[in-house]
This record gives C-alpha cells, sequence and structure tokens, in this order.
C-alpha cells in the first residue's frame, strides 16, 4: 500500500504572535534596534515543524484585510482588539521575504482570515487522498478535524499535540468535530468578539451539547431550561445563531490546493543566508543549515513521521594556517602571506579559513624575547588568555595571545608546569606593568588568572564588552555575536576543539598548538579591530566620558573586590540549616493538618487541586492555558490575608529557597585556594547601568524576613583583627528625584533632616507630622517608592490595606502635594518621545524603541521606563562613582581595610580596627560627594563581626 502524502498548512499570524510574545520579557534586539522577536519566534517554529516531520507539502497562510463576511455578519467582529504590536507588524515583510527565499507558498486572500484558507485547501488535499496537520494553537480549528484533517498544536514549553478525532470528542465532550462550532456559538469569543448565548461559559456549553447536540436544538427546546437561563437564551436567539455562523470556519474560499506548488523544495541558501545576516540571526542561520542538511525518514506505520537524524558529525580536523611552520623565524612577516582558500563560506561570513591572516606561534626565549620589543613600541595591545577553565581564580594559564595590527598576532604558550609558567609570564613583566593600553573582552577575567602568578595589569584599559554595553544596552554583548554584527565575521567556536559542555569535553591542553594558536589570536585580533570601531560608536552615542571616567576604572575596582572575596562561618550555615529544616518540617505537618491530607507542596499542580477543588478557598480560581490552576506569589498573595495555610505556604516557600539558594549552596562556592567566597559583578547586564552579582548572588539574599537576615550573619571579618563595615545611601532614589525635579516640598524635607515617609504623609493626609500613624507612614513610603516605577491605584491597593479608590485618591492626592515631581515625569516622556532615549546624571542612555508604540499596553512599559532609569540609573552611576574614589585612596593611602562587596545601595569593607576612625569619615565623605545635587546624599555606617550587625 503506497504511503499516503501529508500537508502541512500553517496559520502563519497565529504561530508570529505566539513567537513574539515568548520572548517579550527578553526581546531580541538587533544591533540597529529592531526587535527580532516575532520574526526569530515564527522561525524557530517553522524550522521545528521541518526538521521533526519532513512533510511531503507545505504552505503558510495569512490574513488579509480581515473577513468581509463576518463583518457585513456582524460589525463589531473582533472590534475590540488591541492594534497589532509594531514589531509584528515589522516582521511580516521579513517574515514573507524570508519564506519566498525558502521557497515555500504563501497562501492568503483578500477579505479572508487564514482560518478559511486554512479550511478550504484542508478540504480540497483531503479529496485529493491527502492527510493535512493545520499547524496552529487555535482552538477553533477543531470543527475542521477529521479522519484525514488533524490540528498539530504547538505546546507550552516545547513539542507538539496532535488532535485527530478521538483527542477533539474528548476535549471538547462532543460526539463530531461538527459541534465545535455549536460549542464555539453558545460560548462566544472575547478574543473575537463573538458575543455567544449571555450566562453560558464552557461547563453550560458543554452541558446543553450532550443534552441537545446542537444549538439549533438548544433553541428550539428552550422550554426544558429553568430560570433566568431560560429568559437569557430565549432572549438571545438570534445572536446564538450569529455566533455560530461567526464561528463556523469557511470551506469556499477562492483558492486552490495544487499539489506541485505545495512541494517542500530546496531553499535559496543563498539568499535565506542574506536576510539572516541582516537580521544577526547567528543561531538561527546554523539551525536552519542543520535542518535542509539533516537527513531524516518518515515512520510509514503512524500518522506523524519520527525524525531520524543521523548523529555522525564531522570531527575537527586541523586547520591550515598561514603562519609560517617550517621552522624559519618570521616573527613579523606581513599578514596575508600565507594561500587562502577561496571555497564559498555557507554562512555568508568572513572567516579564519577565507580571510588572510598571520598568527604565529611563539615558542622560544629569543622569539619572545623580540615580541616584547615589538609590543613595548605599541600605544594599544589586545591581550587574551588561555585556561584550563571558566573559574579565574582557579584556574592555570594556558597560554596568551596579543595582537596590535588586524589580521596579525602571536601566540605564547605555557607548560603544565607552574613554575615553568611563572618564569615564561616574568618575562613579560614590563609590558603587563607599562603605560601601554591594554585591550580585551570582558578584561576582569583575565586580569584575575594573571593575579593567580602576582602578575598586575597597568595602564589605560580597554574593554570591548563594556564599550559595546554602553553603545547598545539591549543587545548581546559577546564577542562571536559582536564579531558576526560589526565585522561580518564567524569566529572559530571553542566547541569545535575542545567539545560540548559536560563530561566528555577536552581540555584546552590537549589541542594541538597550531589549533590553539589559530583560535586564541583570532580572539584577540577580532577583539583589537572591535575597539578601534567601538571607539568611533562611543563618540556618536556621546558616552566616552561615561566609559573612560566610570565603566573603566571600575573594571580594576571590581576585579579587585573578586580576588579579595569575603570570609564565610560555615559551622553557623550549618547550624542554620539544620533550623531552617525544622521550620520546615513544623510548617510542612501545619499544611497537612488545615489541608486534611498530604501531597507535594513545592508542586504547582497538586497544590492547586488541593487549595480550589478540595478547600474550594476561592469561587472561581485562575487557571493557566494548560489548565492548571495558578499558584504563584502573585496568587498566594491576595490570598493570604484571609487564609492561615496561605501564610504557611508562602513562609514554607521562603524557607525552601533559603536554604537551598544560600544557606545549603554558600559553603560550595568557597575557593579552596582562599577559603573565601568571590562572588562575580556582572558590569554589563542591567541596561539601567545597576551591577548584578553571580556565582553566588550576593545581591538578593533576604533582608525583610528574620531567617533571611541571619543568612548575613555567616559572612564574618577575615580574622580577629578586622570587623565589617557597611555604608548604605540613605534613599538616594527619592534624593535623586526631588532634585531633578526640583520639587521644593521634598528638597526641604530632606535638607531639614526630616522622615521623608512621615514627611509625605503630614502633607498628603493633612495632619502634623508629630501626629502621622504608622498606617499612614507606611502607606506614604509605599507611594513614595512606588511613584518611580510608575505604581498604579491598582499596584498601591494590592501592597497596602487601602481600597484602589482609597489608593487612587492618595495617588491624587501625592501628585498635587508635589506638583513639580509630576510635571518631571511627564517631561522624562517628552524627552523619551522626542529622542527615543532617557539619560542619567552622567549621560547614561536607555533606549526605549517602544515610547511611541500604537500599543498602549507595550508603550505604557516604556513610560514607565522613561521615569524610573535615570532615577535608578543615576543611583547606579553614583556608587559607581564613590566606588572608584574609594578605591584610590585605599590604595594610596595604603589602607589593609578592603572594599569587598556592593549590594545596590550598600558598600561592605572588611576594615582593619586600627583603621576604624580614618576610614569611617573618609568612606562617609567619598560616598556623600561622589556627586553634588541640590538635595544632600546622606549615608550611614556602622560596623560588626558580621554583616547583619553591620548593615
Amino acid at each position: 500500500m503506497q504511503d499516503q502524502k501529508r500537508v502541512f498548512l500553517v496559520d502563519a499570524y497565529a504561530l508570529i504572535f505566539r513567537g513574539y510574545y515568548a520572548f517579550i520579557k527578553n526581546p531580541r534586539i538587533n544591533s540597529k534596534g529592531l526587535d527580532t522577536s516575532a520574526i526569530m519566534g515564527f522561525m524557530n517554529s517553522l524550522l521545528d515543524v521541518i526538521k521533526r516531520e519532513r512533510p511531503d507539502k507545505l504552505a503558510v497562510c495569512f490574513d488579509k484585510g480581515g473577513s468581509t463576511d463576518r463583518v457585513e455578519m456582524f460589525e463589531a467582529y473582533k472590534a475590540n482588539r488591541d492594534e497589532t504590536p509594531e514589531a509584528i507588524r515589522l516582521a511580516i515583510p521579513y517574515i514573507m521575504e524570508i519564506l519566498k527565499a525558502m521557497h515555500i507558498p504563501i497562501m492568503v486572500k483578500e477579505g479572508f482570515e487564514a482560518d478559511d484558507v486554512i479550511g478550504t485547501l484542508s478540504k480540497q488535499a483531503e479529496k485529493e487522498g491527502y492527510q493535512t496537520f493545520m499547524v496552529t494553537p487555535d482552538k477553533d480549528f477543531a470543527q475542521l478535524v477529521s479522519d484525514n484533517i488533524f490540528m498539530y498544536k504547538p505546546r507550552f514549553g516545547g513539542g507538539y499535540d496532535i488532535w485527530g478525532v478521538p483527542e477533539v470528542l474528548e476535549k471538547f465532550e462532543v460526539t463530531d468535530p461538527l459541534q465545535v462550532i455549536d460549542f464555539l456559538g453558545m460560548m462566544g469569543d472575547s478574543s473575537d468578539n463573538i458575543p455567544g448565548l449571555p450566562g453560558v461559559g464552557e461547563k453550560t456549553a458543554k452541558k446543553f451539547l450532550a443534552a441537545y447536540g446542537s444549538m439549533e436544538n438548544l433553541l428550539a427546546n428552550t422550554h426544558e431550561l429553568k430560570g433566568k437561563m431560560r429568559e437569557k437564551v430565549e432572549a438571545a436567539k438570534e445572536l446564538g445563531l450569529l455566533s455560530k455562523k461567526l464561528a463556523t470556519i469557511m470551506l469556499d474560499v477562492p483558492v486552490t490546493f495544487n499539489a506541485e506548488d505545495f512541494e517542500l523544495d530546496q531553499p535559496d541558501i543563498e539568499k535565506v543566508t542574506e536576510i539572516f545576516n541582516e537580521l544577526e540571526f547567528r543561531n538561527l542561520l546554523t539551525n536552519f543549515l542543520k535542518t535542509f542538511a539533516t537527513e531524516t525518514t518518515t515512520n510509514t506505520s503512524g500518522v506523524i513521521s519520527t525524525e531520524i537524524e543521523k548523529s555522525q558529525k564531522e570531527k575537527t580536523q586541523p586547520k591550515k594556517t598561514a603562519s609560517n611552520t617550517n621552522g624559519q623565524f618570521d616573527l613579523f612577516a606581513t599578514p596575508g602571506s600565507g594561500n587562502v582558500s577561496k571555497a564559498d563560506v555557507a554562512s555568508g561570513f568572513k572567516t579564519i579559513k577565507n580571510t588572510n591572516h598571520f598568527y604565529q606561534h611563539v615558542n622560544s626565549s629569543l622569539s619572545r624575547k623580540l615580541l616584547l620589543q615589538k609590543l613595548m613600541q605599541q600605544s594599544s595591545v589586545c591581550f587574551d588568555t588561555e585556561t584550563t577553565g571558566l573559574k579565574a581564580l582557579e584556574v592555570a594559564l594556558i597560554g596568551i595571545a596579543f595582537s596590535y595590527e588586524a589580521g596579525k598576532g602571536y601566540y605564547v604558550s605555557f607548560p603544565e608546569d607552574q613554575e615553568e609558567t611563572k618564569a615564561i609570564l616574568e618575562e613579560f613583566r614590563p609590558f603587563f606593568e607599562s603605560e601601554i593600553e591594554k585591550i580585551g573582552h570582558n578584561l576582569k577575567y583575565d586580569i584575575k588568572v594573571l593575579s593567580n602568578y602576582n602578575m598586575p595589569v597597568k595602564g589605560k584599559l580597554f574593554d570591548t564588552m563594556i564599550a559595546h554595553y554602553l553603545i547598545n544596552p539591549d543587545m548581546r554583548h559577546n564577542m562571536d555575536v559582536l564579531a558576526e554584527t560589526y565585522l561580518n565575521y564567524q569566529p572559530v567556536s571553542i566547541t569545535e576543539l575542545i567539545g560540548k559542555k559536560g563530561k566528555n569535553q577536552l581540555s584546552m591542553r590537549v589541542v594541538p598548538i597550531a589549533d590553539q594558536t589559530e583560535y586564541a589570536v583570532e580572539d584577540a585580533d577580532i577583539t583589537f579591530q572591535l575597539k578601534q570601531l567601538f571607539t568611533t560608536e562611543l563618540e556618536s552615542g556621546n558616552v566616552t566620558k561615561l566609559f573612560n571616567d566610570i565603566e573603566l576604572p571600575l573594571v580594576s575596582v571590581l576585579t579587585a573586590m573578586e580576588i579579595e572575596g569575603i570570609n564565610v562561618d560555615v559551622a553557623f550555615l550549618k547550624q542554620l540549616s539544620v533550623a531552617l529544616t525544622e521550620d520546615i518540617n513544623r510548617l510542612e505537618k501545619g499544611i497537612y493538618e488545615q489541608a486534611g491530607e498530604e501531597f507535594n507542596i513545592a508542586s504547582p499542580k497538586q497544590l492547586g487541586i488541593v487549595l480550589f477543588e478540595n478547600m474550594k478557598l476561592v469561587n472561581k480560581p485562575k487557571k493557566t492555558k494548560t489548565g492548571q490552576y495558578k499558584t504563584g506569589e502573585d496568587i498566594l498573595s491576595y490570598l493570604a490575608k484571609d487564609h492561615q495555610i496561605i501564610r504557611d505556604i508562602q513562609e514554607y516557600r521562603q524557607y525552601k529557597k533559603l536554604q537551598s539558594t544560600y544557606v545549603d549552596a554558600l559553603p560550595n562556592e568557597i575557593n579552596p585556594k582562599t577559603g573565601r567566597i568571590h562572588t562575580q559583578y556582572m558590569q554589563a547586564v542591567a541596561a539601567t547601568g545597576r551591577l548584578s552579582s553571580n556565582n553566588p548572588n550576593l545581591q538578593n539574599i533576604p533582608i525583610r524576613t528574620e531567617r533571611g537576615r541571619e543568612v548575613r550573619k555567616a559572612f564574618i571579618p577575615r580574622d580577629k583583627n578586622y570587623v565589617l563595615l557597611a555604608a548604605d545611601y540613605s534613599q538616594i532614589e527619592l534624593r535623586i528625584i526631588a532634585a531633578l525635579s526640583q520639587e521644593e516640598n521634598m528638597i526641604n524635607a530632606f535638607k531639614n533632616g526630616e522622615d521623608i515617609h512621615a514627611s509625605t504623609a503630614a502633607k498628603v493626609f493633612q495632619v502634623p507630622i508629630d501626629k502621622v500613624t504608622r498606617e499612614q507612614r507606611s502607606n506614604a513610603k509605599t507611594v513614595n517608592f512606588g511613584i518611580i516605577y510608575g505604581v498604579s491605584a491598582f499596584g498601591l491597593s494590592n501592597q497596602t490595606d487601602l481600597s484602589r479608590s482609597e489608593a487612587k485618591e492618595l495617588i491624587d492626592t501625592y501628585y498635587k502635594t508635589y506638583p513639580k515631581l509630576k510635571a518631571y515625569m511627564a517631561s522624562l516622556v517628552d524627552f523619551a518621545r522626542e529622542k527615543g532615549y532617557v539619560e542619567t546624571v552622567l549621560k547614561r542612555r536607555r533606549y526605549l524603541k517602544d515610547i511611541n508604540s500604537r500599543n498602549a499596553v507595550v508603550r505604557s512599559a516604556a513610560e514607565r521606563n522613561a521615569v524610573n532609569a535615570p532615577i535608578q540609573g543615576s543611583a547606579a552611576d553614583i556608587i559607581k562613582l564613590a566606588m572608584i574614589n574609594i578605591h584610590k585612596r585605599f590604595e594610596e593611602e595604603n589602607f589593609k581595610s578592603k572594599m569587598l562587596l556592593q549590594v545596590h545601595d550598600e558598600l561592605v569593607f572588611d576594615a582593619h580596627k586600627d583603621e576604624l576612625e580614618t576610614i569611617k569619615p573618609m568612606i562617609k565623605h567619598e560616598m556623600e560627594n561622589a556627586f553634588k545635587m541640590e538635595v544632600p546624599l546622606d549615608v550611614e555606617i556602622d560596623t560588626g563581626l558580621n554583616w547583619l550587625e553591620a548593615h
């Protein structure tokens, strides 16, 4: 029997919207500022279908102009839909262009929806003996399902569900897929503005279908209904019939299924590559090339094929290099002296194989001496270390690459014997201690590696990662992406040399020296070239001063802090873990008693069933799109004040997270060499300019809960001669917004040393400051901090005991009390609309691509950022200035005390007891005078035998 051919019809807009919203929290922005989320999301889905199924026939179906017939029937059809997000509107022409280059037919008909186009084509294909798979998450398509027509439904989290007749019958509790039309007609659809029958939801619609089988039969037997339901349905008979018509997918669109046109053909690789390169789709291009190079077969026994990919991969061959390898020493030959193959590269990028270069291994005392002489003649040199791992303070040095001219560079390798390595490295001390500018990508890593060998890196620095972070904060900053984006060059991947992460990954030491040389020097060469470009880009973005005065000096400060690390009391953490286990067990027991059963509290599914089905805590609990009850923190917070079990569950979650994330994890982060914890500060992550902490994250240790505060007790001074000192900016963001807005009421309150929250409460609630209640102060504090983040009446009511109307009244009164504040916030939004960005006090830019979006939700988020970014970013800039100045003073005055941590508005120091009286006023002075504003900055300082005592 001949295999049945399969047609896949893709619902374009459904997958485009799905792809766009999948990236909504972390949109994909390229170097040109284009939001490519929708294109990337759609293409990922399309390639996934092609890889999995290798369809015989394929088409992508679009809407055009909406459904003329349905609007004629019902003018309000789809009238309540939000305008299509700009990123999606901009994405459509690109997607069309890609599909054309892939030779995939685009099926579209003016005045008809994609649903109707797919419905018509699927029925035509069925008549010609094809199986049709409708690729869409839209449940409406279930009405089309037959023995040869299936829904191919993307799952949240990956994979697909296939709905045939049995699945549709079970899902909708009907006896025929055509009854799905009646189901949709009865229920209505708020997204399409189909009215449905009033008061009829999913359960009632299924009940009616079980009893009457169709809309028409229900309407013919309304006398059997009871009470208000009968009145509602009888009054809405015409509306019900209209809703059914609106929900019916048309099967007579003037389109034709021509099997030859729908053949899955070999794409125009060159054209697709060109488009992907323009969009900067590095990984997607690799995925695309693999998809159309993969061999697959079809499983003839089942409905859907099983992907059978041949896993055999080409082994990495030693690369031909342009280096002189015949033993003759030619350290300073002209770049491009070797012969380079002119073979086309599938990716369209320049690569090491098709680009002239001269990379040489420097492996003798004489050659190293000559190299050093050349290095010392340069004004600017890029260097890059190769090591045995990723933990900079625990690795060994394998090699260092140097480049000071495009297309040219040198690689100094080091032996396993660490004494020999030290001796070779020592030869280059004159260079590393010189004033020659040192270029690198993520220089902090390389400087820390060299610190293991007591080799300081002096002179001016230029970090291409940090430079690009200022040029384009929302884009990724890894070197491979930057090389492809700015140089149209695709570097050698580390996985080509040592394999993917995992137990089988090799060490760089076993890689042939020729390959090490090519890989390492290429990195230094590319970084050197990027530096030349970024110098100009920084100027055009007006951030050169910020780069030179703040971000570059901060690299040295953060490096010193990371090298220093902080001492931890492991014995205390073990005791705390035991105490937490007892707390968790106690809470667990109490939760089981209140629930009347034992279950997995950590399972959202089981928790939802217990709370909302068994205990019935609310009448209409919210569900996820997969039908599971929502049990996130936002849901529990709303219910906490009314139910003890919810408060216990929240506490249980806090303790479990505290134990796993910090108490049990911190001892594993201790460096075996130093016995201390060395967090890493991410300088190029937050678009606002704030630093983030990683491995471990010491900025997120809870401070508002008693157990959370106890974790801070585990951080202790280096020895008995030291104490921990914590210096904390007091309400720095409120002081900044008061100064920038020129709001006299706030400025005077700060200048007079008043409690700003009590002062605000006194003005808003019109009572003397000494009569302000604790609750009034608390509400005023919530508004004070919430205003910066664009708090709404709804948000404020959730954070306080105020009703929504009371919260709105409080916010309105607040703005009347501080009129210049509101005007200033409006001016920030206006500035952003005109310029496309906002700035901090030190001219750090936050680009807001959606500030003029027609989509209200997207635009509102950008407007909130327009207000928040200058305030939060200015606070970040000011503490960075303070850190640079304090570090400089510590070095110049040769203090034993060291700066250890930065936690947003707080700095933590290992303070030598003999120096306390000197450094306390000095730290306070440097922090309070880091940046002069009309509102004075205020810093609180305390000391203790652990971090909690000092805070």
